[in-house]
C-alpha cells in the first residue's frame, strides 16, 4: 500500500504542476485594465522563508495546507520548513488533500507523506473536537494555516481554518496565518448565511462572496465568532503580504497561478466561481467533467436563445458563448448538453453573483421544464437560506433578488471593516 500511495501521490503531484503550468499564461498574460499595474506581491510565506522560518524555530509547528503552500520557487513551504530545520510534528490535509490528489468531496486519508516523513491527517468533514483531539495527538503549540482561498463562502477550506482556529484556542496552541491574495479582489458581494442554515459549505454568517483575505478571516473569525465558542486565541498572528491592494485580482499580482482543487483551474475560474458555483444546487451541469469547470454551465436540450437573452442584458464585464458539451463525469456524463460559456472581460466591473442569478432567473423563464433545483435543495446552503430559491420560484427579478440582500451585505462590509489589513 505504500508502494502504491508514493506513486500515486507522485503521479498527482506531477499532473497538477503541468496543469499550474499551463494556467500560469493566463495568470501571467499583460493586464489590459488601464491604470492597473502588476507589482510583485510578495506572500506571508515567502516572508518567513526569506528569514530561514526562524520565527517558527523551536516550536511544535502543526500545518493546515494544500499544494497552494508553495513559495515563489514553486517549493512547498512543508518541504521548506523541513529543509530549514524546522520539522512539523503534523501536517493537516483539507478537502481534496495536503497534496491535493482528491476529487470534490473527497480528500486522502492518513498517511506518512513519502517526500518528508512528516504525519498527515485527513480534516476534511472533521468537526472541531476531532480537530482538537488531533491537535493533542500531536502535541501541537504552533498552527500555521496556508492555503490560497478564492473568496467564496461555500469554498471549504476557510471552514477548515475556523475548525483549526478553535480547536487551537482550547490546547491553548498559537495560530499563524501566512497570507495569500484574495484572487477575486477584495469587494464584498452576496446574501448573509442564516445560521439556521449552517453546513459544510457555509459554517457561519459572513456573505455569499466575502472580499477578504484569509489573514483577514481570521482576525474577524477570531474577534466575532470565536468568543460565541466560549473560547479565545492566546496568540493570533497574521504574516500579512507585501504589494497587494484591495480590488486587485490575481492576473494583476505577479505570482504564477496554483490550482487549489481540481476544479478550479486557472484564475478565470475564480472569477465567476462565487456567482456559478450555485449551478451545483440546480439540476443544470456546473461545467464538471469539462475543461472549464463554473465557466460552462448547461443541459441537455438547453438551445441558443439562452445566449442571445443574456447577450441582450448587457451585464457588465462579461460576454456570453453559445456552446455544446459533453461531460466526463459529474452531472450528465456521456450526454451532449446545450448551454453558455461565460467569459470575464473586465474583473474590476464584473459582478459574478448578480451574473448567476441572472443566468438562473432567465434559464427558469425560458426553459420552465428543464430547469429545477437538486431535491435535496442543496441551493438554500449554497445561499444561506431558502430565501434565493423561494424568490426564483415565485417568478422575481434579478433586480428583485439582487435588492432582498442589499442591507444585509453592507451592514456585513461595515462589520468586516476593522479586521481588513490592505488598502
Amino acid at each position: 500500500m505504500t508502494v502504491n500511495r508514493r506513486r500515486f501521490l507522485s503521479t498527482s503531484a506531477l499532473a497538477g504542476s503541468l496543469l499550474a503550468t499551463a494556467a500560469t499564461s493566463a495568470a501571467a498574460a499583460p493586464s489590459e485594465s488601464a491604470g492597473r499595474g502588476r507589482a510583485r506581491v510578495t506572500t506571508g510565506a515567502d516572508r518567513l522563508a526569506a528569514d530561514g522560518w526562524r520565527r517558527l524555530s523551536g516550536r511544535r509547528v502543526g500545518v493546515l495546507s494544500n499544494p497552494t503552500g508553495v513559495l515563489a520557487d514553486q517549493v512547498h513551504v512543508v518541504d521548506s520548513l523541513v529543509e530549514a530545520g524546522v520539522r512539523p510534528v503534523a501536517v493537516f490535509g483539507p478537502e481534496h488533500g495536503f497534496r491535493g490528489s482528491a476529487q470534490a468531496g473527497g480528500s486522502e486519508g492518513d498517511y506518512e507523506d513519502p517526500r518528508t516523513g512528516v504525519p498527515v491527517y485527513d480534516v476534511y468533514g472533521v468537526d472541531t473536537d476531532k480537530f482538537t483531539e488531533l491537535l493533542r495527538k500531536a502535541n501541537v503549540d504552533t498552527m500555521v494555516f496556508d492555503i490560497a482561498d478564492v473568496g467564496a463562502r461555500f469554498y471549504t477550506y476557510i471552514w477548515s481554518m475556523y475548525h483549526a482556529m478553535v480547536a487551537s484556542a482550547r490546547v491553548s496552541a498559537s495560530f499563524v496565518v501566512l497570507d495569500r491574495p484574495n484572487p477575486i479582489g477584495g469587494q464584498a458581494y452576496g446574501p448573509m448565511l442564516d445560521p439556521a442554515y449552517s453546513s459544510g459549505v457555509g459554517l457561519k454568517p459572513i456573505v455569499q462572496q466575502h472580499g477578504m483575505t484569509v489573514g483577514e478571516l481570521a482576525k474577524f473569525f477570531a474577534a466575532e465568532l470565536l468568543p460565541q465558542e466560549g473560547v479565545r486565541l492566546d496568540e493570533l498572528e497574521v504574516v500579512t503580504m507585501r504589494g497587494w491592494r484591495r480590488r486587485q485580482v490575481f492576473a494583476d499580482t505577479g505570482l504564477l497561478w496554483t490550482p487549489p482543487s481540481p476544479n478550479m483551474p486557472t484564475p478565470e475560474t475564480a472569477l465567476v466561481y462565487p456567482g456559478t458555483g450555485l449551478f451545483e444546487g440546480t439540476v443544470f451541469s456546473e461545467g464538471r467533467g469539462t475543461t472549464r469547470p463554473f465557466e460552462i454551465v448547461g443541459a441537455p436540450e438547453v438551445d441558443w436563445r439562452w445566449r442571445e437573452e443574456m447577450t441582450s442584458h448587457r451585464l457588465p464585464g462579461v460576454v456570453f458563448r453559445e456552446c455544446y458539451f459533453v461531460p466526463t463525469f459529474g452531472k450528465f456524463t456521456g450526454e451532449t448538453c446545450g448551454g453558455l460559456q461565460i467569459t470575464v472581460t473586465d474583473p474590476y466591473s464584473f459582478d459574478p453573483i448578480r451574473t448567476a442569478v441572472d443566468l438562473i432567473v432567465t434559464a427558469r423563464r425560458l426553459y420552465p421544464d428543464l430547469f429545477g433545483w437538486r431535491e435535496d435543495n442543496f441551493i438554500d446552503k449554497l445561499t444561506g437560506s431558502d430565501r434565493f430559491r423561494t424568490m426564483v420560484d415565485a417568478g422575481a427579478t434579478t433586480d428583485e433578488v439582487v435588492g432582498s440582500w442589499r442591507a444585509e451585505l453592507h451592514e456585513f462590509t461595515r462589520k468586516r471593516q476593522p479586521y481588513l489589513l490592505y488598502r
